[in-house]
């Protein structure tokens, strides 16, 4: 799969991206957020990416040497905060990744869990969705690599899997911007309404 190249900001960009950082660091307390979780080499950090483009910090978990990416996204009327967790296999965890991983869904407030998964392998991936939905947080899959699925010749018959999981399943390919818009607007129903702008 191809990733998207990651920004190591210059030192002529320095200022550009300070303001950004303050930004970014202003709306990560009023925003809702959404979780990205996800066995490695799934593609999270590629969607991560295209859902948050410019406005992203990455920086290491409290009391850890994890660094855990966090940005801002816009869906419909609503700007959120967006945080790629690390790898992890389980909620039971057996390393620090997977700890700090569990530790953000379970003491962090969070609008919606995304759980991402390879098509290719998503059966030995949905264990980890059982886990979720057993937690009782509002989880989403997104079913990724789709692309590739389909070059193997896999299917999925989206609407079964939704039937039986009881949650919303989004296909996708996010290396090839596919399924971006429908993941976006799948996200919406989990956010918190907006209280209507009093007049001046």
């Amino acid at each position: 799969m191809k990733y998207s190249q990651s920004c190591r900001t210059k030192s002529s960009g320095l200022l550009f991206f300070r303001k950004r950082q303050q930004f970014l660091d202003k709306d990560v307390s009023l925003s809702p957020r959404v979780a990205l979780v996800g066995m490695p080499n799934v593609g999270k950090s590629v969607l991560f990416n295209a859902l948050t483009g410019i406005y992203a910090t990455v920086s290491n978990y409290p009391g850890t040497t994890v660094e855990v990416s966090r940005g801002l996204a816009q869906i419909g009327e609503q700007s959120i905060i967006v945080i790629d967790t690390p790898g992890m296999y389980s909620l039971i965890p057996i390393s620090e990744e997977e700890k700090v991983a569990r530790d953000l869904l379970l003491l962090e407030p969070v609008a919606a869990v995304i759980h991402v998964v390879d098509a290719k392998n998503i059966g030995r991936m949905l264990p980890l969705t059982f886990q979720l939905i057993e937690t009782g947080l509002p989880v989403l899959l997104a079913v990724n690599m789709m692309d590739e699925a389909h070059h193997w010749g896999l299917d999925l018959q989206q609407d079964v899997l939704e039937m039986e999981l009881a949650i919303p399943v989004v296909c996708m390919a996010a290396a090839l911007n596919q399924g971006i818009d429908e993941l976006k607007h799948r996200i919406e129903p989990f956010l918190p309404v907006q209280a209507p702008m009093m007049p001046a």
